[in-house]
């Protein structure tokens, strides 16, 4: 299953389905943009087996320049893709896919390399490799889930400490 209404929480069991969602929305990409993307990543939670998410794929396309890979948003909105602004993330161009009543795909343009790709690596990788954190995070994630249901905002700003800690251990040792 993937699709979310926009600004709701529902964590739902991992599906393996989910990492074929992520290949072919990666085809169907290269379709549009040919080789304009450098590459891409499945990352949040929908990328990190066994643990609960939001059933909405997240994907990083990479690109060499991120002020010339603004002239791809027309292109991505032409197929599905909205364009959401995002002040919070710097070194971004943030993409929802669905209608609001049914997100199903978040995408994010980002420089390879450039910190947000660096850091949401990181942070899977992290998770992947430490079954422990994974498990701390899923938690997290149930109870603030259950608390903040309508709240996306609060949602994401209650787990940020967490996040921060893991990329410090990530990124630094």
């Amino acid at each position: 299953m993937v699709g979310l209404e926009r600004g709701t929480v529902a964590l739902v069991p991992h599906d393996p389905a989910w990492r074929e969602a992520y290949e072919a929305e990666v085809e169907r990409l290269e379709s549009i943009a040919g080789d304009r993307f450098l590459g891409y990543e499945h990352v949040g939670s929908t990328a990190i087996e066994g643990i609960p998410a939001k059933p909405v794929i997240d994907l990083l396309a990479l690109v060499e320049d991120l002020t010339t890979a603004r002239d791809l948003v027309p292109e991505l909105t032409d197929h599905g893709y909205e364009h959401r602004p995002d002040g919070d993330v710097a070194g971004r161009i943030f993409l929802a896919r669905g209608p609001r009543s049914n997100r199903t795909h978040y995408l994010s343009i980002t420089e390879r390399g450039s910190e947000v790709h660096r850091e949401s690596v990181a942070f899977r990788d992290h998770l992947r490799e430490n079954p422990s954190v994974a498990e701390e995070y899923a938690a997290l994630k149930r109870n603030l889930a259950a608390e903040y249901p309508d709240d996306r905002d609060a949602y994401t700003a209650a787990k940020g400490e967490f996040v921060e800690r893991v990329l410090d251990r990530a990124l630094h040792g």
